[in-house]
């Protein structure tokens, strides 16, 4: 079962523009250093690995996650073939739409916290312990994180840019105008119990995160309060910031309390946000409870409960925004007299 979001553009439409085809370009290319260097892990060489790093100690966990997160990047190039090639014209919207909120939410954080890290080391930040240069024994030399998060931020803004251009030509209608130019059936009873459910699961994984980004060690396990740096404080405050922005922005949806706001602020703060949250924090709890690792270095319950509850708070606001979208797409398609039914 697919929305009828039906496509403004044909499928046999003009030829694709040239900067159209360079970011396609930059976001493949993007990706060939993580592959080339995943891959070469996955055949046994130990290329940016130090002898004394932890993921030399459990090879067979370390080859599935390296298999793994290979076609989760090789993923990123199949978006930017879809989005830029005539057949991903009519693709169903949801098989579209889930891939690239993942994809956000898992590269946002990392476009954020990596050049916000290293401004704050460079004004004296202190490195985290299990880095080059923080520890006796590093888990990657540091070339490998610049080369990999900086080829995670070149990912994302060229995908963002051929995913923002593909839906503006496909789907602009649905988030032009204000709050005050929404329909009263874009939004009913469920979205906003909806709403209200996530900010309220929300409070716990935000009062976590803001007292461990504050210094607080309650709730951490040994290992990591051993192992906190300037970059664990970065990345919890960010988490604070988009547990903020999707709860504000799946508010802000499902009450329309902002009628002079432009529609695209609450949609992009509620699905960037949701993304990160449920992304961030299902990855985490699955590394977690996959990873054999030291015991003190085991994430305690309380860290288990924050994973758990960032990502159903993600999960609800995105259901909030997608019902949003879907309302105002039948609503506007029923006006015109384009189509009979929600669905097809």
């Amino acid at each position: 079962m697919s929305q009828s979001l039906a496509p403004a553009v044909a499928a046999g439409g003009a030829p694709l523009p040239r900067s159209r085809r360079l970011l396609r370009a930059v976001a493949v290319g993007a990706c060939l250093p993580y592959l080339a260097l995943k891959t070469a892990w996955v055949a046994g060489s130990h290329v940016g690995v130090p002898a004394g790093s932890v993921l030399l100690d459990h090879p067979t966990e370390t080859a599935v996650a390296n298999v793994l997160t290979i076609l989760m990047d090789g993923a990123v190039i199949v978006l930017a073939l879809l989005l830029t090639r005539p057949w991903g014209r009519g693709v169903p919207a949801w098989l579209l739409a889930a891939p690239m909120w993942v994809a956000t939410g898992l590269l946002a954080p990392i476009m954020a916290g990596y050049p916000l890290q290293l401004l704050v080391r460079a004004f004296g930040g202190q490195s985290p312990a299990g880095t080059a240069t923080g520890a006796d024994e590093p888990f990657l030399h540091a070339w490998v994180f610049a080369v990999v998060y900086t080829g995670f931020i070149v990912q994302g803004l060229a995908l963002g840019s051929l995913f923002v251009l593909y839906a503006r030509d496909r789907w602009g209608r649905l988030w032009r105008g204000r709050m005050w130019d929404l329909s009263a059936g874009t939004t009913g009873t469920a979205q906003r119990v909806v709403a209200v459910a996530a900010a309220v699961l929300a409070l716990f994984p935000l009062a976590l995160r803001a007292l461990w980004a504050c210094g607080g060690t309650a709730g951490l396990s040994a290992g990591v309060v051993a192992g906190r740096g300037s970059d664990f404080h970065v990345l919890e405050s960010l988490y604070v910031v988009f547990l903020l922005a999707a709860v504000g922005g799946g508010l802000l949806l499902a009450f329309r309390r902002t009628p002079a706001l432009p529609v695209r602020v609450p949609l992009v703060l509620a699905g960037v946000g949701s993304g990160a949250v449920a992304c961030w924090g299902g990855w985490m709890a699955a590394a977690a409870l996959l990873s054999p690792g030291d015991p003190a270095d085991r994430p305690t319950g309380l860290m288990l409960l924050a994973y758990a509850g960032q990502m159903i708070v993600g999960l609800l606001v995105a259901t909030v925004g997608a019902r949003f979208l879907v309302a105002r797409s039948v609503l506007g398609a029923r006006s015109a007299g384009a189509v009979k039914s929600p669905v097809t």
